[in-house]
């Protein structure tokens, strides 16, 4: 049976490129993908069984964590990571009109803060407004002569309009992880551990003893992020992303999660799967 893959829509986004990428990697024998409004309907979507995987952005190169994936990811414990790949952004500003004569400029917020020194430097006094995708931002520009988009190249091509500036995200290196989710275990190598926890009580060392727990097991971590539990001030759930470098590591993983589960109240397991780099050059 296809499978069904969700992703952040509408056509043209970066999530549409990830998607087709990883389903390859993953050996999906023709998908259907699916685009999805915003972040958190993607991850629902697998989450309340309407497709099979989905593919989000987890992380970004200058803005860091994707808050809304992470989230979900500890609202739904039943979902694994599959699969990750990095994908390198190029932003381009898009629209029908001139430079000269644009106000205002739409985008996902991830997409206007990758480029907000380039906006306050060419465009200082055009307005930011926020979309759900950076497809959505240039479908809502289209016939407009003072609004412009930012976005990839790509959907210059798709929906008709012209290039203005490329590329204006501020730093050069900008890339975005995207990961393949679904509720299957389907990762045969592997290069990432990734949980997430949040500690019994929040007393001095407590996270450095979890901490401490890695270090002694010989794991690097490369990442550590933590975000509000929204239960009360001062809780948080802690992030962490560990190098699987050998079959050390690989026999290791299982026993260190075992000495930091009695410090937890919860503890959430995204499991291990391989991180592609990609070049689209």
């Amino acid at each position: 049976m296809r499978k069904q893959v969700a992703y952040l829509g509408p056509k043209g986004t970066y999530a549409e490129k990830a998607a087709h990428i990883l389903s390859k990697l993953a050996s999906f024998q023709t998908p259907i993908f699916v685009p999805c409004n915003g972040l958190t309907s993607v991850i629902k979507s697998l989450a309340y069984n309407n497709c099979d995987a989905a593919v989000v952005p987890i992380e970004n190169s200058v803005e860091g964590g994707v808050t809304a994936t992470l989230d979900s990811l500890w609202k739904f414990p039943d979902i694994n990571i599959n699969k990750a790949i990095v994908l390198p952004i190029k932003h381009a500003l898009i629209s029908n009109g001139e430079i000269s004569g644009i106000s205002e400029v739409l985008s996902h917020p991830q997409a206007l803060a990758q480029c907000s020194e380039w906006l306050s430097e060419n465009l200082p006094d055009a307005i930011t407004l926020p979309t759900n995708s950076t497809s959505e931002a240039v479908n809502m520009i289209k016939g407009s002569t003072f609004r412009a988009a930012i976005g990839s190249k790509s959907l210059i091509e798709i929906k008709g309009l012209k290039e203005l500036a490329f590329p204006i995200n501020d730093v050069p290196g900008n890339c975005t992880r995207f990961v393949l989710l679904s509720k299957e275990s389907i990762s045969s190598s592997v290069n990432i551990a990734s949980f997430a926890f949040s500690l019994l009580s929040n007393q001095p060392g407590a996270l450095l003893k979890a901490l401490n727990y890695i270090a002694d097991f010989g794991f690097n971590m490369s990442k550590i992020e933590s975000r509000p539990s929204k239960r009360e001030l001062g809780e948080y759930i802690i992030y962490v992303d560990l190098e699987i470098k050998n079959q050390k590591n690989m026999e290791g993983i299982e026993e260190l999660k075992k000495h930091i589960k009695p410090l937890c109240e919860h503890f959430i397991d995204f499991g291990c799967y391989y991180s592609h780099k990609i070049d689209l050059d």
